[in-house]
């Protein structure tokens, strides 16, 4: 049995399971205390995607620190469904890149909410570079990382901007960016490997579980409707299929190999969310704003649905072994 789910197993666990309760607390409840392994130790790290951060996936955990990590982000959501099986330390932050995981501090933004546009309560201090909360006992890391190295916040800001100036026109985004995407994306490959390498001596005995990005823009961009704020505002539609081929596809491209070549695992969120872009009815990612009135930021995120749905792909990728 692999050493991860020696954590998670208890003895009698087969027995248990073959009864008819498959769900892994059901089977921690069957076994006598004496007889349960000790708490899985697992430290969650990533981007806002991991964090959670909008007002649709709920309030924010305690204590708050900037990361704007909320409590129906995947790994809370994860945390409950395992409950006493788990010993969660999630370091996820807003902002966070593949170095911030890695190396250096990283200073949150907090939560942005109208009607000032950004926390009232920042600035914060800075945060450690999340691979400090991993060691040599530590059994599990997930990370969610990799968009902001790519600087796709800034890039969709500049869409924009750009798709506003050229009236929905043309690609006045891809003009800009798509001659620099190559050498981002060589170093991201780079970058993700290193983070990879250090998690992998910092924690020898973790396994380790990345976490792509999910279908935010569908396969046909003329769904989103130009200057629609739940959409994604005045970004062209020639823009919005070069974000999805040039961007998206080739970010989630970049992790799926470097977990590959480094033995880890890779969640790949992309085929399930599919039909449930920003743009689609049943939407699992919100557009620049999740609501009008009451006017709420939805910043191009998941949303309670979303999470929901990577809290199902990683905790298989966590039971799968």
């Amino acid at each position: 049995m692999p050493r991860l789910l020696s954590r998670l197993a208890v003895a009698g666990t087969a027995v248990v399971l073959a009864a008819g309760l498959t769900s892994p607390t059901a089977a921690l409840a069957a076994a006598k205390p004496a007889e349960r392994a000790r708490a899985l130790s697992w430290v969650a790290m990533g981007d806002s995607f991991t964090a959670g951060v909008i007002e649709a996936t709920g309030a924010e955990t305690e204590p708050r620190d900037g990361c704007a990590r909320t409590v129906e982000s995947y790994p809370e959501i994860i945390r409950r469904d395992l409950g006493a099986l788990t010993d969660l330390r999630n370091v996820s932050c807003s902002g966070a890149t593949t170095e911030n995981v890695r190396a250096t501090k990283l200073s949150p933004l907090g939560r942005p909410l109208p009607p000032l546009g950004t926390d009232p309560n920042a600035p914060y201090p800075p945060v450690p570079p999340q691979i400090d909360s991993a060691g040599p006992d530590t059994d599990l890391i997930t990370v969610g990382v990799g968009g902001n190295d790519l600087g796709f916040g800034q890039i969709l800001l500049d869409c924009i901007e750009l798709g506003a100036t050229h009236l929905g026109q043309g690609t006045p985004c891809k003009d800009k960016y798509d001659t620099q995407l190559p050498s981002r994306l060589g170093q991201l490959r780079t970058d993700y490997a290193a983070m990879l390498t250090a998690l992998q001596a910092k924690a020898p005995s973790a396994k380790v579980i990345t976490v792509g990005y999910p279908h935010l823009i569908p396969e046909d961009a003329t769904h989103c409707q130009y200057g629609n704020l739940l959409h994604f505002a005045t970004v062209t539609t020639g823009d919005l299929a070069w974000a999805r081929t040039a961007i998206l596809e080739p970010l989630n491209a970049v992790i799926a190999r470097s977990s590959t070549d480094h033995g880890d695992t890779f969640v790949d969120l992309y085929p399930a969310s599919a039909g449930h872009s920003v743009c689609d009815p049943d939407h699992w990612l919100d557009g620049i704003l999740t609501s009008v009135l009451p006017l709420r930021y939805g910043l191009v995120h998941p949303n309670a649905r979303g999470q929901a749905g990577a809290a199902a792909a990683v905790e298989r990728a966590v039971l799968g072994g």
